[in-house]
């Protein structure tokens, strides 16, 4: 059985973080319930292709209308029958239609409570509209990512809305899940991008406060700063990354690319910097991609070829791990976390709510 099996959670629709959280809990096999609007305006996916939103897959699907006295009084019936609710909706909204924290714990005392937003439930931007860039601006992320002399690089939505947002809604569900299995007591679970960002950016927080970094975007040790972890130009076109932190590395890259470097020379002394960088790129704009790809492998250097998303899907080591599936003919990631006896469920392919078959998906999710 999956490793979640059991367990019950009600996804009111949304798109970005928390509909993350509902699929990688769906994929460990919790049965997840997505409640959307019976409309023909539902919240699907790029040119509306509902089969191609992978985000809402795994899941069953329920069309029903929040302000409809009938479908809220199912929609409750519902809540008292699940273990976490999550929704991602503006401060106050849920408290508007009647679906509050202290409406739905009268309905059931040991629900998880999830609200996934960008700005957090309180202080003085909790009320205002955004998206991952504009979250990543106010954490000061945004502004340390780029290369020098630079605007800052837009890291599409991975750094705020999914690794912030959608993986930290899933941690606080599964720990106040355990703790609800020990006290038979719900708790809100209130998570926001703007916390969730600044937490990943917690090492580079202690190196500001140990004066180990630098306020410049580009001129650090891990943001393109050495020359030793950037990308590179090479001569096809296309980049390869080297990330040779450690001095084993360096030197292993450097021999490879023929760069003298004597012992005595500390690499993160930045007096070398400027020579280094010249030096290595140079020597990466003499050969292909792949030509130094295969160089890489006769190596321990710490460098890889960047690769598209459609060469991603086809590299041995991704193909070996499994890490895309075919569902119905459609390449999208398989299940990420490997678990030796709660193996997680196979990807379905997404569908929309329809309302006639709301009350068969209702019926299976309460089974």
């Amino acid at each position: 059985m999956p490793a979640l099996d059991g367990i019950r959670v009600v996804e009111f629709a949304g798109v970005g973080p928390g509909a993350l959280a509902a699929t990688l809990l769906a994929d460990m096999g919790a049965k997840v319930l997505r409640i959307d609007r019976p409309t023909q305006h539902q919240l699907g996916a790029p040119k509306g292709a509902v089969q191609f939103n992978f985000l809402r897959r795994n899941r069953y699907e329920a069309a029903l209308d929040l302000k409809a006295p009938t479908d809220m009084a199912r929609v409750k019936e519902l809540l008292a029958s699940a273990d976490a609710l999550i929704e991602g909706f503006r401060p106050g909204v849920m408290e508007k239609i009647g679906l509050g924290p202290q409406e739905c714990f009268s309905l059931n005392p040991a629900l998880v409570y999830a609200r996934v937003t960008g700005w957090g439930q309180d202080g003085p931007l909790s009320g205002r509209v955004g998206h991952d860039i504009n979250f990543l601006a106010r954490t000061g992320a945004l502004d340390a990512i780029g290369q020098r002399g630079q605007p800052p690089a837009v890291p599409v939505t991975l750094v705020g809305d999914m690794g912030g947002g959608g993986m930290f809604t899933v941690a606080g569900i599964l720990a106040a899940l355990l703790e609800a299995g020990r006290s038979k007591r719900g708790q809100v679970v209130d998570v926001s991008v703007v916390d969730a960002v600044s937490n990943l950016a917690m090492s580079i927080h202690g190196r500001r406060a140990s004066g180990d970094w630098q306020a410049e975007r580009g001129t650090n040790y891990l943001d393109s700063g050495a020359p030793f972890y950037d990308v590179y130009r090479c001569a096809d076109g296309r980049y390869v990354a080297v990330g040779a932190v450690e001095r084993r590395f360096v030197d292993n890259l450097l021999g490879l690319l023929d760069i003298d470097f004597t012992a005595e020379n500390d690499h993160f002394d930045r007096r070398h910097w400027p020579r280094l960088r010249e030096e290595m790129a140079s020597r990466f704009l003499q050969q292909s991609r792949d030509t130094w790809a295969t160089l890489f492998a006769t190596c321990e250097c710490c460098a890889e070829p960047v690769l598209s998303f459609d060469e991603a899907v086809n590299d041995p080591q991704l193909v070996a791990r499994r890490t895309f599936s075919d569902v119905a003919g459609v390449c999208q990631p398989s299940p990420a976390i490997r678990f030796s006896r709660t193996p997680c469920v196979p990807p379905r392919t997404p569908r929309a709510a329809d309302g006639e078959a709301t009350a068969s998906q209702i019926t299976n999710w309460l089974a």
